[in-house]
């Protein structure tokens, strides 16, 4: 499914958005957020910084370009947190901007062992909190 800008989560960068996530840093080809959602402590999500329907449409310069800032963002959360292991999650039915949610898993979390919910709309936290695990990763970018 190809998306139009026009309507796009990502490009619109509109209330929406913010609502969902915290974009704390711009890397190379990408924008890096934090989910607000919680569950998994550390979540973040690095979008692609131009509207790409998926990983294909990339020129192989780009396309690596954006899986070593994927690697960045996943290496600064693996310092960050220290979690047993971090799912990657690259779905886009419904929202056809290339993305990927980093989904970082600890033993005896929630849904170890399993693939991770989308937003199970559970774990809030204050603004304080939010900054709080944005610095741990931003100190490791």
């Amino acid at each position: 499914m190809k998306s139009d800008p026009k309507e796009c989560l990502y490009c619109q960068n509109n209330e929406t958005l913010h609502n969902l996530m915290i974009e704390f840093a711009e890397l190379s080809v990408s924008r890096v957020f934090l989910f607000k959602e919680q569950t998994y402590r550390g979540r973040c999500l690095v979008a692609y910084k131009d509207h790409a329907n998926d990983l294909n449409e990339l020129s192989d310069e780009d396309r690596n370009a954006f899986m070593e800032d994927v690697t960045r963002v996943t290496r600064a959360m693996q310092k960050a947190f220290n979690p047993e292991k971090i799912n990657y999650g690259a779905y886009s039915d419904k929202l056809s901007h290339l993305h990927f949610h980093l989904a970082p898993k600890y033993v005896d979390g929630p849904d170890y062992g399993g693939t991770f919910q989308m937003n199970p709309g559970k774990v809030y936290l204050t603004d304080a909190e939010y900054q709080e695990l944005i610095e741990a990763v931003k100190k490791e970018l």
